[in-house]
């Protein structure tokens, strides 16, 4: 293996530069004060976890987490998501505080990815879990915080695409009965968006042409409010009903929220089959192919950690976001550069200081040497002022005039 060169990074790691990064920060600190204002208390978490605990517990395939030890053995994992985490917490140092428990975070969070999928190695999320409540309000309660948080990051077109994995359960249990490979074949074509796989796993099975039928007109359960009706006359199946009712109740409640415009039912997404429990749902930006959130019920994640509870929530994908929004919308600071030489020093610094007081203000200082010149330093552009590429608003001198 040849030694990397001194500038490479590992495959999948991305650098922020300034500007990226101050994007990145804004949008971030806009999604967690919306959460703040809908109740909802930030958390940090280690970015290190013990393997036998979080990484076992995760819903990332073992494949792709990033795996070390520690100098006494023991199997660490870099975090590859906040749910499991946080489901740790909740079990152990917030044990004695009573349900419901509102939480947010933002986090770099890691999973190994192919190569060739193009897709990055470390993310960064942004997200809130709701512990305690199972209730259809807690799962509209995400899905409007969702659609407010995607607001304050500045996505100004979106749709919620809404599932439920207890509709497909109980559907192919229902229509493939015993065929347990088949139906696990079935989910992972959905799963990964491979309609056409889905299909040709049908045409190739010997099913009753109505049963047939219905399995292929999954594939159509995408639309407003009456998919949820065309679903139930698909199948008999209790979990199935039941799962479309609780679908129903929470579209009533975004209703009542006034969001139903940005939500669609979409009963082919079933997220992560075995992570997932209930709803699950997705929020994809115009023009963007990948989701830029998702979100979904996990009832069964805090048992693992001793301390049973129905949970639900969701996470943005922040570098997705910045990809989408119209970055012209992030407010740039008053940026004011004060040009000074040792003789002016002390009025120099003091009048950074001053401006440094005041809010959305970037001041920067620049010490001139007795052979140096202001114009040597700055540019103009447009009528504009320009140091170190730049803009700079006001220029301030405090140098001995000749």
């Amino acid at each position: 293996m040849s030694r990397p060169k001194v500038f490479e990074k590992p495959a999948g790691m991305k650098d922020f530069l300034p500007e990226a990064a101050v994007q990145m920060r804004k949008v971030e600190r806009q999604v967690l004060d919306c959460m703040e204002r809908w109740g909802y208390r930030e958390i940090i978490t280690p970015t290190l976890e013990f393997y036998d605990t979080v990484g076992k517990a995760s819903s990332t395939e073992d494949r792709k987490l990033f795996k070390l030890l520690d100098r006494n053995g023991t199997t660490l994992v870099m975090r590859s998501d906040m749910t499991t985490p946080i489901a740790r917490v909740v079990s152990s140092m917030l044990k004695e505080e009573a349900f419901p428990i509102r939480l947010s975070y933002h986090a770099n969070v890691f999973r190994a990815m192919e190569v060739e999928a193009g897709r990055g190695a470390e993310f960064y999320q942004t997200g809130v879990e709701l512990v305690g409540d199972a209730s259809p309000d807690a799962d509209a309660e995400v899905i409007a915080l969702a659609i407010a948080s995607l607001q304050a990051a500045g996505v100004e077109t979106f749709k919620i695409a809404l599932g439920h994995v207890g509709f497909l359960h109980g559907f192919f249990q229902e229509m493939l009965v015993g065929l347990t490979e088949v139906q696990q074949s079935l989910k992972d074509c959905l799963l990964y968006r491979d309609y056409v796989g889905f299909r040709d796993i049908l045409s190739k099975l010997q099913l009753e042409s109505d049963v047939q039928e219905k399995l292929m007109n999954i594939l159509r359960l995408r639309g407003g409010a009456e998919v949820c009706d065309q679903a139930l006359v698909m199948t008999e199946d209790p979990l199935s009903q039941a799962s479309i009712k609780h679908l129903r109740e929470i579209c009533q409640v975004l209703d009542a929220y006034g969001v139903s415009q940005h939500v669609l039912i979409d009963l082919t997404m079933i997220g992560d089959f075995d992570y997932y429990t209930g709803m699950t749902f997705e929020g994809y930006a115009a023009e963007h192919g990948f989701p830029v959130c998702s979100g979904g019920r996990y009832d069964n994640l805090l048992k693992q950690f001793g301390r049973s509870a129905p949970a639900t929530g969701f996470s943005l994908k922040t570098n997705r976001i910045l990809e989408v929004i119209d970055r012209n919308t992030i407010q740039e600071p008053k940026r004011i550069l004060i040009i000074y030489d040792v003789k002016h020093r002390a009025a120099a610094l003091q009048c950074a200081a001053e401006y440094r007081a005041e809010a959305g203000v970037f001041v920067q200082t620049l010490l001139l040497s007795e052979l140096e010149t202001v114009a040597s330093y700055l540019q103009i552009k447009d009528g504009k002022y320009m140091y170190q590429g730049l803009i700079y608003q006001e220029i301030v001198t405090c140098i001995e005039e000749v």
